[in-house]
């Protein structure tokens, strides 16, 4: 009798990945890190990571970029981040009143900062920026808020939802609050408060992306709101401890009414935070005579490890030369990954673009045009040689061996991407291209 062959035990991984799946809509939580965002060959599943190092379940070992999303800014279970979130917790993590490290915190932010005077923790950017848009419309009377059309994202609410590709589920009478205006456009900024007359209570943006701001564009989009009355709210969920300690509203001399951090504010424990001033912030507080706004209460907010970790985080920033070292580093690799694009004439088609502490690639077809397939294709072969790169963005962590490491990846991989621009991409993927994260249908 011919026996069958027997069949291959799955992978760890394609056993999680079914069971994730099987229980997650997407796969996972955040949809940056979905099976659509990757190549086929990427790791699926992280186990652990130490540095800038990273291992699957399967115990291949990458350098990885992004960072959790940018979060994670020192590395990696940074060894005094970790020890002082686990010596909280052997006190406990949530009580029924506040504790001290809240208001120590609070000082120690704000005194980073110095461009607030009150602030409030919670657990997500999403979370703290809406926060801010009811603020603003409490402070104005105004129910419309202003978003900038070139920044990706703000928030998960429906507020900002709305105006993407993916809104179903949001009301159309929710989706006309929101309007936007374009970047570095002072004249589509303008025309949105000649249109909605009275009507804007908050002007959402980040300082800047991969495009610096033009000369003259933040500072009268600041007079424009103050004209119109209506506040500015900026986003330094990536520029905050990226840009500069203080932020990129130092580096640009902005002076926001409320501006919402997190990320990078405590190394990838889950902590964010709306500052602002004072006679706006206090009206989620108990010591005015004026009706209240039901700002931010949250009970995990001000969970107390999350909270010493941010603590020991802000040491670090402020002890050691983490920024410098983000520019130092990114420099560095910037220069490498140029001048292998150059090598090969691929100057036209890869390339890097922002500044040096928070670098992304883009990846074009043989016409020039922006091109998922090519991402996909650049990523796949880092994956091969060992490297996660969804973006350039370096951590504390990347020393030059790191990037070294890497800028050989990328000459190698822009090899098979040069083939590529003649004979397809099609011809050198495994698996589908990834896709953007707004679409409406899969």
């Amino acid at each position: 009798m011919r026996h069958q062959p027997l069949a291959e035990a799955p992978s760890p991984t394609e056993v999680i990945r079914a069971r994730a799946h099987d229980l997650i809509p997407g796969g996972c939580h955040t949809y940056a890190k979905g099976d659509d965002q990757f190549p086929a060959i990427a790791p699926a599943f992280i186990a652990r990571g130490a540095g800038a190092h990273v291992w699957d379940v399967e115990g291949r070992e990458y350098i990885e970029y992004g960072m959790g999303l940018r979060a994670v800014t020192l590395g990696h279970a940074h060894p005094r981040v970790v020890e002082a979130a686990s010596a909280q917790l052997q006190h406990g993590s949530n009580f029924t009143r506040p504790a001290p490290l809240e208001a120590d915190c609070a000082e120690a932010l704000l005194g980073i900062i110095r461009r607030g005077e009150q602030v409030k923790f919670a657990k997500d950017g999403s979370t703290v920026l809406t926060a801010a848009v009811k603020l603003a419309r409490a402070v104005t009377g105004r129910a419309m808020v202003a978003v900038c059309a070139d920044h990706p994202f703000f928030s998960s609410d429906d507020w900002f939802i709305g105006t993407t590709a993916m809104p179903r589920g949001i009301p159309d009478e929710v989706r006309s609050l929101t309007c936007t205006y374009r970047y570095n456009d002072l004249v589509s900024v303008a025309a949105m408060f000649d249109a909605n007359p009275g009507a804007i209570a908050a002007v959402v943006l980040e300082a800047a992306r991969t495009e610096e701001p033009a000369p003259g564009f933040l500072e009268g989009l600041q007079v424009l709101c103050r004209r119109h009355g209506a506040l500015v709210i900026l986003d330094e969920m990536i520029t905050g401890f990226r840009w500069h300690l203080r932020g990129a509203q130092h580096v640009y001399d902005i002076r926001p009414d409320l501006s919402a951090f997190g990320k990078a504010l405590s190394n990838g424990f889950a902590v964010s935070a709306l500052v602002g001033r004072r006679e706006i912030m206090r009206l989620g507080g108990i010591d005015h005579d004026e009706e209240r706004v039901f700002l931010l209460s949250t009970t995990h907010g001000a969970e107390l490890h999350a909270l010493a970790a941010m603590r020991a985080t802000l040491q670090v920033y402020e002890e050691e030369p983490v920024v410098e070292t983000l520019y130092r580093q990114g420099a560095r690799l910037r220069e490498g990954v140029e001048a292998a694009a150059r090598e090969l004439g691929l100057e036209r088609y890869f390339g890097v673009l922002g500044r040096d502490c928070n670098l992304v690639f883009f990846t074009r077809d043989a016409t020039g045009a922006p091109s998922q397939p090519f991402r996909t294709l650049f990523m796949q072969e880092l994956c091969r040689r060992g490297i996660l790169a969804p973006s350039f963005v370096v951590s504390y962590a990347h020393g030059n061996a790191e990037i070294d490491a890497t800028v050989a990846a990328t000459r190698e991989a822009l090899r098979v991407y040069g083939r590529a621009l003649e004979d397809g991409p099609e011809r050198f993927l495994i698996g589908p291209s990834v896709k953007p994260v707004f679409r409406p249908f899969a």
